[in-house]
């Protein structure tokens, strides 16, 4: 049987893809400004932008958000009567982490022996962009595009600091559509089509203890003196049972998931887990990290052990992110953790417990027509495959601001984040397969869903 011509069409135009997804690649986009300057991510979304004026949107824009970042919006009108479907991604990214660590650069797109290509964001979600990019291309080269098309692309999602959420609140009308198509997702692997019905949300907290005016002889004063550190730890320690499961005083931990399951011993295998290092927590796989909160540790301030001195430390900070099941409430989770930490602090220590960022979970509704129409596309594009419903333990807090503004909208979650794209970490990947695959669904859906309307 032939290809279809949107397959072909994308096909085509896939070296294009790559060659602008290594310029996009190539901004350093982190939206924290003592990391990176801030001219890298607004090199990012003049790129971004630039791209959509050239597929002829209208009124292009680079909305200046309250957590001073950019997001970018534009928008693509259609046929008189046509639904209009939003398509979003985010163009900022996580920091490379140890650059040494990268097999090749990190800011540098590169095709490597496996087929995939390398780079920070070429997956999550830069990758996403140039999604939504074919995806669009394939159908005006096949007729035209038979929806409106909005597009936002945000600047500051993996800071998790609320920029375009808010100013989504604050011009309620930009981002209305019927549909709206978030491309942050990923399959449950390469190759079998996924579309997330669940999200997580998260917390994220700063921990400061003090104990003492200033460091101490640890010969000494060393066992008496209290030491900020040693707190600090312990209060860490105090989330996690002894199964390794999140313990917040106050916070349910025992729901299941009754989707899609994660064989335990390809989710070591996708997590590269050390021979002998077990688990953790209790219940399947898909229940600890689809239905269940989960904390983490994301670093501490604290001497490092080249250069230590043998002291008793007056003062020592974490940053802690609890992940938010769908069915709890954020903002609630968020004071448990909080008082549990001040709980649990040893020894009268003072403690001070700031919140620095904040997501609600989500939860799709998977019964809507356009998951009908998605899930036809899905199976066109992956040779007959059914498509797959799965949780994801990341946030994507948008998507409850944008559920909570257009509460009749259908909101669907794909994207090119499955396990070996190993986001957040060293040697981010993309599969140009799934990129492929993935742009033909998304501009069959929309044919589908402009015909069912």
């Amino acid at each position: 049987m032939s290809p279809h011509p949107i397959a072909e069409t994308v096909a085509s135009l896939l070296p294009r893809a790559q060659a602008e997804l290594a310029e996009l690649v190539a901004f350093k986009s982190v939206a924290d400004f003592d990391q990176y300057p801030k001219s890298e991510s607004e090199g990012a979304a003049n790129w971004v932008a630039d791209a959509l004026r050239a597929e002829g949107f209208e009124d292009v824009a680079l909305l200046d958000t309250p957590d001073g970042t950019q997001s970018v919006y534009g928008h693509l009108p259609g046929p008189a009567g046509a639904p209009t479907v939003l398509l979003y991604a985010h163009y900022d990214v996580q920091p490379p982490l140890d650059e040494d660590a990268w097999a090749t650069p990190p800011f540098e797109l590169t095709e490597r022996e496996d087929g995939r290509w390398y780079g920070r964001g070429s997956a999550d979600c830069k990758g996403g962009v140039l999604l939504h990019l074919l995806a669009l291309r394939a159908l005006k080269a096949n007729g035209g595009v038979p929806v409106s098309v909005k597009v936002i692309a945000e600047g500051s999602e993996e800071m998790g600091t609320g920029g375009l959420e808010r100013y989504a609140e604050q011009h309620p009308q930009l981002l209305a559509a019927d549909t709206i198509v978030i491309g942050d997702a990923g399959n449950f692997r390469v190759g079998l089509p996924t579309a997330t019905a669940t999200l997580r949300g998260m917390t994220l907290v700063r921990v400061q203890v003090d104990t003492l005016e200033g460091n101490l002889h640890s010969g000494q004063f060393g066992g008496a003196a209290p030491d900020a550190l040693a707190a600090l730890i312990r209060v860490l320690d105090s989330l996690r049972d002894k199964d390794g499961s999140t313990v917040v005083d106050g916070l349910p931990g025992g729901a299941g998931w009754d989707g899609l399951q994660y064989d335990e011993g390809t989710f070591r295998k996708d997590a590269k887990v050390l021979d002998g290092v077990g688990l953790i927590g209790s219940g399947t796989v898909a229940d600890r990290i689809w239905a269940r909160p989960a904390v983490t540790v994301l670093g501490i301030d604290c001497p490092p052990v080249v250069g230590a001195t043998p002291s008793v430390q007056a003062g020592a900070r974490a940053l802690v992110s609890l992940r938010v099941p769908p069915g709890q409430d954020a903002a609630e989770a968020t004071a448990l953790l909080m008082a549990h930490i001040e709980a649990h602090t040893p020894w009268g220590a003072r403690v001070q417990v700031e919140q620095v960022g904040q997501g609600q979970p989500f939860r799709a509704d998977t019964r809507s027509p356009a998951y009908a129409a998605m899930a036809e596309a899905m199976a066109q594009a992956y040779d007959g495959q059914e498509m797959q419903f799965a949780g994801q333990g990341g946030s994507i807090p948008l998507c409850n601001t944008l559920a909570s503004l257009y509460p009749e909208a259908e909101i669907l979650l794909i994207g090119l984040s499955e396990p070996e794209a190993q986001i957040h970490a060293v040697n981010e990947s993309v599969s140009p397969d799934e990129l492929k695959r993935l742009s033909v669904a998304e501009a069959l859906f929309l044919q589908k869903y402009a015909a069912a309307r």
